[in-house]
């Protein structure tokens, strides 16, 4: 193999793993959105989440769109926060106006 072989398969390496977490993250992204009607969870969550969003279909980036790592960093972290609000949320009936937590 010469030296441009080797820089296209690591290349299409970091592209597939890019795409995995990609896809694994459109998948959270989903379940925390209806985790985000719980009356527990406080606003600033809330907007860490949609403001993650706007970054994500944002035309301006710290890094090139073909880098999406400062996408993913940023939707990590708000996936984090929303998560641990979630954990310190008051549990039952009632905390969620009505309906169980997700």
């Amino acid at each position: 193999m010469d030296g441009s072989s080797v820089l296209w398969w690591i290349t299409g390496a970091v592209v597939v793993v890019t795409l995995v977490v990609a896809v694994v993250l459109v998948v959270k992204l989903v379940r925390t959105r209806r985790l985000l009607a719980s009356t527990g969870i406080p606003m600033s969550a809330k907007v860490l989440f949609w403001a993650s969003i706007a970054y994500l279909i944002s035309p301006v980036d710290l890094l090139p769109d073909p880098i999406l790592l400062d996408d993913i960093g940023l939707l990590l972290v708000a996936l984090r926060t929303v998560h641990k609000a979630v954990g310190r949320a008051p549990q039952g009936p009632d905390a969620a106006g009505g309906r169980e937590p997700v």
